[in-house]
């Protein structure tokens, strides 16, 4: 399993990421987020096994572009109501990880159109985007029928291994996790982070042992 640590925004947050058994560490750059980030950070380039992701809603591509060479972007998280040709246009550029807002099996219509993404992310369906500690029902993922991986989020814990470990889907690659391992918006707190990854593996290699 994926894990992607969201909302990263300060530096010294920053340099503890890169030291865990992570996989893809994302930035904010939707202004009205408590975790936007303002400044750039400096990018460890000793830590190739991480990915970094820019998370834009509804902007301009030119300004995403302008973001993926300041910040060095390996991914462009799109959480807006972004077009399926605005996705095609970015995924030319990199990645994408276009994000679909789930509350009931209707919001998996159309996600087809979507197919250039490299990765889909379904959150839990709010006023806002993303960002709010909230579950959606994960068993309407049956609903999803694509051939695209996706990560899940919202509102997912350092208590959900178990339920996040009997997710029994073909596409599921990993989780995007926020807010329930905070400090205060846009510091994650490594301890936790460690601990959540260190259960799932646990339940992994007991699973392995038992078959």
């Amino acid at each position: 399993m994926k894990i992607k640590v969201c909302g990263i925004k300060y530096q010294d947050n920053l340099d503890q990421m890169v030291k865990l058994p992570i996989d893809m560490i994302g930035f904010n750059f939707y202004a009205p987020s408590s975790r936007y980030l303002k400044a750039p950070l400096h990018m460890p380039s000793d830590t190739t096994q991480i990915k970094y992701v820019g998370v834009f809603v509804n902007e301009e591509i030119e300004v995403v572009k302008e973001k993926i060479e300041e910040h060095q972007l390996d991914y462009v998280q799109l959480h807006g109501n972004e077009s399926p040709q605005y996705v095609y246009e970015v995924s030319k550029i990199r990645d994408v990880i276009k994000v679909f807002s789930v509350n009931g099996s209707d919001d998996f219509r159309n996600i087809a159109d979507y197919e250039d993404a490299a990765l889909f992310l379904f959150d839990t369906k709010t006023p806002q985007y993303g960002g709010s500690g909230l579950k959606f029902k994960w068993e309407l993922l049956q609903h999803y029928q694509g051939s695209t991986p996706f990560l899940l989020a919202g509102g997912i814990g350092p208590e959900d291994c178990p339920s996040l470990y009997q997710v029994n889907h073909r596409q599921f690659h990993g989780v995007d996790i926020n807010s329930k391992f905070e400090v205060e918006p846009g510091r994650k707190d490594p301890k936790l982070i460690t601990q959540f990854v260190r259960k799932y593996q646990e339940l992994y290699n007991t699973n392995l042992n038992n078959t």
